[in-house]
């Protein structure tokens, strides 16, 4: 991307459509290239500026209210203002490229005589097959129906209209991912008082002159999405619109069933599983007022809805909301300079908010409220946490479940209700070692083992993609061993497993492997809730959000996964998402049991889980981040610098690093240049180059000089991310 804009003079007879946003044609270099009004003015330092060919009329604009965020996102995380543009416009919508459908309808506007529509049913039977149709149909039908009755219907209507006796009406079919589904209206239901109060404060948030953050903290199955139910419908009764994001495309269809429950055909959705079609009309529907509401995952933050008063991120602490390509934005963070924008509410709800929203709320910066009960008080699920050292010993081997965990869900099949099963590993196993030489199947572009999942009997690097087929003796070529061991554990197994051990039980897996077609999430969530599955395996789609009250069983089978991880954050994900899935169990009658599976019990992370003991977590996790300078003490820019050739990459590093300190001073500490944790991905290897500083909007216009002047080597790129997420 050039990461710059270019000035062009504006035609007289273009100067009224000129406005911030508007898209253009224009000449560039030797060739016509289309582009957008990012700003206008009325001098230029050039003299020799080329004039605007046109603005398409076919291609849509961006609202002005979008553009101030396209320039705040470009500013704020460093990206080129023209990445920011194809952010929050879809390409569907940006190029024009996916039309809009049309549909004919054929009205009978006079019929024939009675002597011609006899000749016709001896002479032109398809004319009389349609005349005889629309009377049928009380006069007027789609040519498609007609189609469909004779093969010749659409030259007879062509005939028929032009005898003056029927009239063609041309009109856009839309595209609505949503159609077909029959729901029963809700209604409001009665509040429980901490829902009131959360309501309440929210409220007067939406009627003040100057609109806040407002953190919801509620345990899992506390009644969030009835407030934000109510708080949407306050919204709509002062004629504003409402946007709610939600982390998970799985999430997306019950969430959406919910809200059009409610609210009818005025909701629309957004997310990366729609069609181009679908996505264009979704986006014009909204742009046009006729959807008011609009719920998707992290791109539906960019819906052009009028009147913007609430934006609802639900289960904030999501690492999903952080876009991993250019502008690398967060959309929580995003969000909340939307409402900021354009006076719009702001409210991040979760069960075990992150410790930046969570600060945030302590200084005072964003209004919070808590919710610590769940919908008529149920009880919370009962925590159990099974050393799986012990296990070990027990059986002299490792395994998959503890006694525990299969006499629990025997408990639960026998019983008629349901298990979730949780496990953040996907795959048959997470590696496949020799136990002869000990050699390990790696990824020969990666610096990660190969996963081996048996449906398709091969090894498969989870970062890259590159795939292999499974081998049957020790690659190692001095070695050849051929009793291969497949060691670790992934939802695959787990399933095959339980087919083993309860062969009468009804199962389903939720992973990226299983969930490839755009209804599968659906489908599968749908028959859980109707009770046709009796155990859910999955990965974290299934660890937040869903609300089953027949579950009254959840297990963690391996709790460790991301526990170790050299990242800070390692301690806080693994709390979160062990609470959130444990959320999952008792949201009925029945009171739920959680049994999590681990080999490290006493780690704080799981004994916080465990007692749901969140005051201590957080204040422990700030005291160490306070103490070592991370988020949210200050703010972080994680720089990466890749290539095939390590030495250029270790050196490019240094010298970035070394132009970092020169420009920043004592502003920001900036790291000395390390290999990545993950240090080789895609052939490439990548170093890191570590910035923190308390006040980032001080620093981000030198970081942005540095990093738009300096040279990379050939064959070396750099990668920089304001406020990353993940540092592996």
């Amino acid at each position: 991307m050039l990461d710059r804009v270019f000035d062009y003079l504006v035609p007289e007879e273009l100067i009224p459509y000129m406005r911030p946003g508007v898209p253009v044609v224009v000449p560039f270099g030797r060739s016509v290239r289309s582009g957008y009004v990012v700003e206008l003015s009325d001098h230029s330092e050039r003299t020799d500026l080329k004039s605007i060919l046109a603005v398409p009329g076919h291609v849509a604009g961006i609202p002005d209210s979008l553009m101030k965020l396209v320039r705040w996102i470009a500013d704020y995380y460093v990206a080129p203002i023209e990445a920011a543009v194809h952010t929050v416009l879809p390409a569907a919508v940006r190029h024009g490229g996916a039309r809009a459908l049309a549909r004919q309808k054929v009205i009978l506007v006079q019929p024939p005589p009675p002597e011609e529509e006899a000749r016709m049913s001896r002479r032109a039977p398809a004319r009389f097959a349609v005349l005889q149709a629309l009377r049928g149909a009380h006069g007027e039908a789609w040519l498609s129906h007609l189609a469909k009755i004779h093969s010749g219907a659409a030259q007879a209507v062509r005939a028929l209209a032009k005898a003056g006796w029927v009239r063609v009406v041309t009109s856009e079919r839309e595209r609505r991912p949503e159609l077909g589904t029959r729901l029963v209206q809700s209604h409001p239901p009665p509040l429980m008082p901490q829902q009131a109060n959360a309501l309440e404060l929210i409220s007067r948030a939406m009627e003040s002159g100057h609109p806040r953050v407002v953190l919801l903290f509620g345990v899992t199955g506390s009644g969030k999405t009835e407030v934000y139910l109510q708080a949407i419908a306050q919204a709509l009764s002062r004629g504003r619109g409402a946007i709610v994001l939600v982390p998970e495309i799985a999430l997306t269809p019950q969430t959406c069933d919910r809200f059009r429950a409610r609210f009818g055909d005025t909701v629309a959705v957004l997310h990366s599983h729609l069609s181009d079609g679908e996505r264009r009309d979704e986006w014009f529907r909204i742009h046009r007022g006729d959807a008011r509401i609009v719920i998707g995952a992290r791109s539906a933050l960019f819906a052009p809805v009028r009147d913007l008063g609430l934006i609802v991120v639900d289960e904030e602490h999501e690492p999903t909301y952080k876009q991993d390509e250019l502008p690398r934005y967060h959309a929580r963070d995003v969000a909340v300079m939307r409402g900021h924008l354009e006076g719009a509410t702001v409210v991040l709800g979760s069960a075990t908010p992150s410790l930046e929203s969570w600060y945030n709320a302590q200084v005072g910066k964003y209004a919070w409220v808590h919710m610590p009960h769940r919908v008529d008080h149920r009880a919370m699920p009962v925590i159990r946490v099974v050393d799986m050292r012990a296990e070990m010993v027990r059986t002299g081997r490792p395994v998959a479940f503890s006694k525990d965990l299969l006499q629990a869900i025997a408990q639960r099949l026998s019983a008629g209700e349901q298990t979730i099963l949780f496990l953040n590993r996907r795959g048959y196993s997470s590696s496949i070692i020799c136990p002869r030489c000990g050699h390990v199947v790696q990824c020969p572009h990666c610096s990660v083992a190969m996963v081996y999942h048996r449906d398709r009997e091969q090894v498969v690097c989870h970062l890259c993609g590159s795939a292999a087929p499974a081998p049957d003796h020790c690659p190692n070529r001095e070695c050849g061993e051929p009793g291969i061991r497949y060691r670790g554990i992934g939802t695959e197994r787990v399933e095959d497993l339980l087919r083993k051990l309860f062969p009468a039980a009804r199962v389903a897996r939720m992973d990226s492997d299983t969930m490839v077609r755009k209804d599968e999430y659906r489908r599968v969530l749908g028959e859980f809730r109707a009770g046709k599955l009796d155990i859910l395996i999955g990965t974290q789609m299934i660890a937040k959000g869903l609300d089953f009250p027949n579950v009254t069983l959840v297990g963690v089978v391996h709790a460790d996964i991301g526990l170790h991880l050299p990242d800070f954050r390692a301690g806080e994900r693994t709390f979160q998402l062990l609470v959130q899935v444990a959320g999952r169990a008792g949201r009925g009658d029945v009171a739920g049991e959680v049994i999590v599976q681990t080999y490290t019990p006493h780690h704080a992370a799981i004994q916080a889980a465990q007692r749901l003991d969140w005051p201590t977590f957080y204040q422990q996790e700030l005291a160490f981040r306070t103490e070592l300078g991370y988020p949210p003490a200050t703010h972080m820019v994680a720089v990466t610098v890749q290539g095939e050739d390590e030495t250029s990459v270790a050196e490019a590093a240094g010298q970035f690093a070394m132009q970092l300190r020169a420009e920043l001073g004592s502003d920001a500490i900036v790291g000395d240049p390390a290999p990545a944790p993950l240090r080789r991905i895609r052939k490439a290897y990548r170093y890191q180059v570590m910035l923190r500083t308390p006040a980032i909007l001080a620093i981000l216009p030198r970081l942005r000089s540095v990093w738009r002047q300096f040279h990379w080597p050939r064959g070396v790129k750099g990668v920089l991310d304001v406020d990353p997420v993940f540092l592996l």
